[in-house]
């Protein structure tokens, strides 16, 4: 009778297995038949979850990215992308429409060498375009604000001479600016130069506050690398050297918090926020990906969080991204490829169930 009964349950747990193992077949399956959308996705774990797939028509002319590509920069209101890239004697930034046409190439020669890109007021009549420049010759260590088709508008810092100086200003190789919609300014200082400060400067470009110290610490900075602002009045930096996120108050400057856990492997390069401010974007170079992680909603910092990941190959080196705040499309600027690339958002409950 014992025998019969261990039998039985053999049997039963034998079935059991079998249906696991043929469950486990069917899900890898329908996985893999659906992985042509996208590198890496999470399988069904990510119902309902933003995640993003590779537009292979953008743009349709990849052959005119001829240097390094460092940064990317979306107008939505006029649907146009401006790319920066580095090299000898090559265009310093070329400008496409949202759907991959070629406009122009800008063959100014006051960009030395661009690293973060920015597409100001592009609501109005009059949007501009703020272009990091981290080159160490006459025109380097500023920021620079341009009009769409290229003319140098102003300058900040002061161009040639790397320092640390607030009055007048000047940069070491600054990273990256987000300008607000108020007109305020906010630029990371310090993309491996004498510099790791954040500064925010008022619409007429006075430094309303600042920090500034090389450090591990609260507030302290190790290679800040980009900048954004939400609708919480809280600011967001990747604090590269340190592989953290850290947070402030952007009326006051007070420090309201630190991610750090979701960086072990790799540091945070890029941050900006989807169009409707419930994810961050997060680009980690050496890695090869680009994580999209939980916002926290207002008065909440808290731990971050990993939603979904888009797996890069390997050596395409993925370095600043923006995003198209109307379609949510996001535009990555990838160093190693010498490309800039555009992923446009699905959900996964709209098209696979």
């Amino acid at each position: 009778m014992l025998m019969k009964k261990k039998s039985h349950t053999c049997l039963i747990l034998s079935s059991m297995a079998s249906l696991v193992l043929l469950m486990m077949v069917l899900y890898g399956s329908i996985s893999r038949q659906q992985a042509g959308v996208s590198s890496l996705r999470q399988d069904y774990q990510l119902l309902g979850r933003p995640l993003y797939k590779l537009d292979l028509t953008w743009p349709k002319n990849p052959e005119l990215f001829t240097g390094e590509v460092f940064g990317a920069a979306v107008n939505q209101y006029a649907g146009v992308v401006y790319v920066a890239q580095r090299g000898d004697n090559v265009p310093k930034v070329l400008v496409f429409t949202t759907d991959g046409d070629f406009l122009m190439a800008w063959n100014t020669t006051t960009l030395e060498m661009p690293h973060g890109i920015f597409l100001a007021d592009a609501a109005t009549s009059n949007p501009t375009v703020w272009i990091t420049d981290v080159g160490s010759g006459p025109y380097g260590h500023s920021v620079k604000q341009y009009s769409p088709s290229g003319n140098l508008l102003q300058v900040l810092g002061t161009p040639g001479k790397a320092g640390s100086s607030l009055t007048p200003l000047q940069f070491d190789q600054p990273a990256e600016i987000f300008v607000h919609e108020s007109g305020e300014m906010y630029i990371v200082d310090g993309d491996g130069g004498l510099n790791n400060r954040l500064i925010k400067l008022s619409k007429d470009q006075e430094v309303l506050w600042m920090h500034g110290e090389k450090g591990q610490g609260l507030a302290q900075f190790y290679i800040p690398h980009s900048v954004t602002v939400d609708n919480a009045q809280r600011v967001w930096v990747a604090d590269r050297g340190n592989k953290r996120i850290q947070v402030f108050n952007s009326i006051t400057g007070d420090w309201l918090g630190t991610w750090g856990s979701c960086f072990t492997e790799d540091a945070p390069y890029s941050v900006r926020l989807t169009p409707d401010k419930k994810y961050f974007v997060v680009v980690q170079l050496n890695t090869n990906q680009i994580s999209l992680l939980d916002a926290p909603p207002v008065g909440l910092i808290g731990q971050c969080r990993v939603v979904s990941v888009i797996q890069l190959a390997d050596e395409v080196k993925p370095h600043l991204v923006d995003l198209d705040l109307k379609t949510g499309a996001l535009y990555v600027a990838e160093i190693g490829a010498q490309q800039a690339q555009k992923f446009t958002p699905f959900s996964l409950g709209e098209n696979f169930l």
